[in-house]
C-alpha cells in the first residue's frame, strides 16, 4: 500500500515539511543499512486516538540502537512526547508510525562511531498490510528457502534496517511463487516467523509460538497475545517447533503490528484445519480488537492522546 502523504515529519528535534524530509546521499545508514527503527499503530478507538504499547516501542527502539553502540541523542520522554505530537500535527486519528533513529552524514568507513546519530518519526494512514480481506479470510505462505539469521551474526532481538535485506528476500521469493507471505526457518531447521510477522500455532486448543532463541524478533504484539491467551485460559507454549508443526495443526496466525492478527489459510498449498479462520484465532482477534478498536484496556496499553495527564501516565511502562 502506498504512504500516504501528511504534513508534517518530525526530524531531529523539530518538525519539517513532508517533502523537505531529507538525508544526505551519503549518509552511512544508506551504504551499510546502520538503521533502527519501530513500527507502531495509533487505532481510532471507541473512546479516542490511542496509540497501542507506545512506551514498549520507544524502549525497544532505543535497546535497538544501544546493541550497535548508537546512542540516539534524545530522551524516552523526548521520542515519546515527539510521536504523540507528530499524530496530532497531522491530525491523524487512525494512523501507522515510523520512528526511525539512522547514522547520517560523516565518514563512509564501514566503522560507523564517527557518525551523527539521527532521528526522524513519521506517520500517516496505513490499512491492511496483508491484504484486504486478510483478517477475515486469512492468507496462503509457503516456507522459504532463506533462513533467519543466526543470533551470533545479527543480533536478532534488535530492530534493525539491515536484517530486513533477510525479510525481503523472503517477502519476495513467496510473492513471485503466489503466495501472499513466506515463513523462515531458522539456521537449525525449525520454525521462525515471516518476514515481518511473528506467529502461533493452535493444537488441540494449545498455542505454539517459536521461541526467542530461533532468530525471531521479540514482538511485542506477539507478547500481547501471549498475555491475553493466558489470561483467556489457554495454555501458551514457547519453544522450538518442527516444520512438519505447521502441516499438523488446527490453525496458524501471525501477529504484529502491520499484521496485527492475521489468519493462515495454507502452507506450501497445504490447507489449515478447514482453510477458514479457526476458533481460537478468533477469540484472539476479538481480544486484542477489544482494546484496539473498542478502547477497552485493563493492561494500561494504550496511550490516549485526548489529555496530557493520560499521555504522562502512560510513560511510566520505562
Amino acid at each position: 500500500m502506498p504512504v500516504k502523504k501528511v504534513e508534517k515529519i518530525w526530524m531531529n528535534g523539530k518538525h519539517v515539511n513532508w517533502d523537505d524530509a531529507k538525508v544526505h546521499v551519503l549518509s552511512h545508514v544508506l551504504h551499510y543499512g546502520s538503521s533502527f527503527f519501530e513500527g507502531i499503530r495509533c487505532y481510532k478507538t471507541k473512546q479516542g486516538p490511542a496509540v497501542f504499547r507506545l512506551g514498549d516501542h520507544v524502549k525497544r527502539l532505543i535497546h535497538s540502537a544501544r546493541v550497535f553502540r548508537a546512542e540516539i541523542p534524545f530522551s524516552y520522554d523526548d521520542i515519546f512526547e515527539a510521536i504523540v505530537d507528530t499524530i496530532k500535527i497531522n491530525e491523524l486519528e487512525n494512523c501507522y508510525i515510523r520512528p526511525i533513529a539512522y547514522r547520517g552524514y560523516e565518514d563512509l568507513n564501514v566503522n560507523p562511531l564517527k557518525n551523527p546519530v539521527e532521528l526522524t518519526i513519521a506517520a500517516y494512514e496505513w490499512g491492511s498490510y496483508l491484504g484486504q480481506g486478510a483478517h477475515e479470510s486469512g492468507i496462503d505462505v509457503c516456507v522459504s528457502s532463506w533462513r533467519r539469521s543466526t543470533p551470533d551474526t545479527t543480533p536478532t532481538m534488535a530492530k534493525i534496517g539491515g536484517a530486513y535485506m533477510n525479510s525481503q528476500l523472503i517477502k519476495m521469493e513467496a510473492i513471485v511463487n503466489g503466495f501472499s507471505e513466506g515463513i523462515a526457518l531458522d539456521v537449525n531447521g525449525y520454525i521462525g516467523e515471516g518476514s515481518g510477522e511473528n506467529m502461533f500455532l493452535v493444537q488441540d486448543g494449545v498455542l505454539y509460538t517459536p521461541g526467542i532463541h530461533n532468530g525471531i524478533l521479540s514482538g511485542i504484539t506477539r507478547k500481547s497475545i501471549m498475555t491475553l491467551a493466558k489470561d483467556m485460559g489457554f495454555e501458551v507454549k514457547e519453544g522450538s517447533l518442527m516444520r512438519e508443526m505447521l502441516y499438523m495443526a488446527d490453525e496458524v496466525f501471525f501477529c504484529g503490528t502491520a499484521a496485527e492478527i492475521t489468519p493462515i489459510r495454507s502452507v506450501d498449498k497445504m490447507i489449515v484445519g478447514n482453510g477458514m479462520p479457526g476458533k481460537v484465532t478468533k477469540q484472539m482477534q476479538e481480544a486484542f480488537f477489544e482494546i484496539v478498536k473498542e478502547g477497552n484496556d485493563k493492561y494500561g496499553w494504550l496511550t490516549f492522546l485526548d489529555g496530557k495527564e493520560r499521555i504522562l501516565n502512560m510513560k511510566q511502562v520505562k
